[in-house]
């Protein structure tokens, strides 16, 4: 996992963060599960009642792959027939129907998603958040000049880390030791720390200045591969205000690097240390991976 400098939002100092400031930090066993941004826009009809060939084009060298994700909306089967989705879809949908369209690197390791309301560019191998962003500028950019939404209805960055014990030498560590207080929770009681089994915690956090909020959502779970049991620390920051297409990357800079913080804050010493830390910058300057 690796951490960013990233550019401030106009108006902001690099204290504007409920997070104290830690160093940039890129992590040689990383974490992270899937990164995800989505910018969401005022309805663009054009995109359910053509293809959207021209942005295809525009981004087929790097996501050559188009699944269309349209029946799956509707809770239609993805590979049916065009005629027989039609003839399944109810009359309503017919009226309107809402496209979904996926562009998939070669590798399979990249999803492009656009729809009426939102694009959004998804890893699950995140490496920094340069490479995010030079991933993310070709489809944004086509977006802007084939579809010319005027502005952003919400901006997000979304940062998914499941931390497995087993995969870093750790199942001789309680959550306890690898968490600290504030995060542990129940898992740090010494009446219940070896007893409790599964946990969810949801937190609304509201960002200085009002700026944006994150929501974050942690706890035990059973990873879906192999039934361990590990710890989700799922970090989604947004803004609601309306974000000229010029300023998107201002807020997601931002976001980058406030979600470092929030992960650090997190995990305890012991936990960073397993994760063979490499910091490429001083404090105060990191962003996540």
């Amino acid at each position: 996992m690796a951490c960013v400098n990233a550019g401030q939002l106009p108006g902001t100092a690099a204290s504007d963060s409920p997070f104290p400031p830690s160093p940039r930090t890129i992590y040689h066993k990383n974490p992270l599960a899937e990164v995800v941004c989505q910018v969401q826009f005022p309805t663009l009809l054009r995109v359910d009642v053509e293809p959207p060939a021209e942005y295809q084009e525009r981004i087929r060298s790097d996501y050559p792959v188009l699944k269309d994700k349209s029946n799956e909306l509707l809770g239609l089967p993805p590979d049916l027939p065009p005629l027989v989705a039609s003839l399944l879809r109810s009359p309503a949908a017919r009226q309107k129907p809402q496209a979904a369209y996926d562009f998939v690197s070669e590798d399979g390791i990249w999803t492009v998603s656009l729809t009426r309301n939102f694009l959004a560019l998804a890893t699950t191998k995140y490496h920094t958040w340069e490479q995010f962003k030079e991933h993310l500028a070709r489809p944004l950019k086509a977006l802007i000049d084939v579809y010319t939404p005027s502005w952003f209805s919400r901006v997000g960055l979304r940062y998914q880390d499941l931390v497995r014990r087993s995969t870093l030498n750790l199942t001789d560590r309680s959550w306890s030791e690898l968490l600290k207080q504030p995060i542990a929770g129940l898992l740090a009681a010494p009446d219940l720390k070896a007893t409790v089994i599964q946990t969810l915690t949801q937190t609304l956090i509201q960002l200085p200045d009002g700026i944006g909020n994150v929501n974050l959502r942690h706890g035990l779970i059973q990873s879906a591969d192999n039934g361990e049991t590990c710890y989700l620390i799922d970090n989604d920051f947004f803004t609601d205000q309306q974000t000229r297409p010029t300023d998107v990357y201002a807020k997601l800079d931002y976001f980058n690097r406030q979600s470092g913080r929030l992960f650090r804050w997190c995990i305890t010493n012991i936990l960073d240390k397993a994760m063979e830390p490499e910091l490429v910058a001083p404090a105060g300057d990191g962003g996540h991976v």
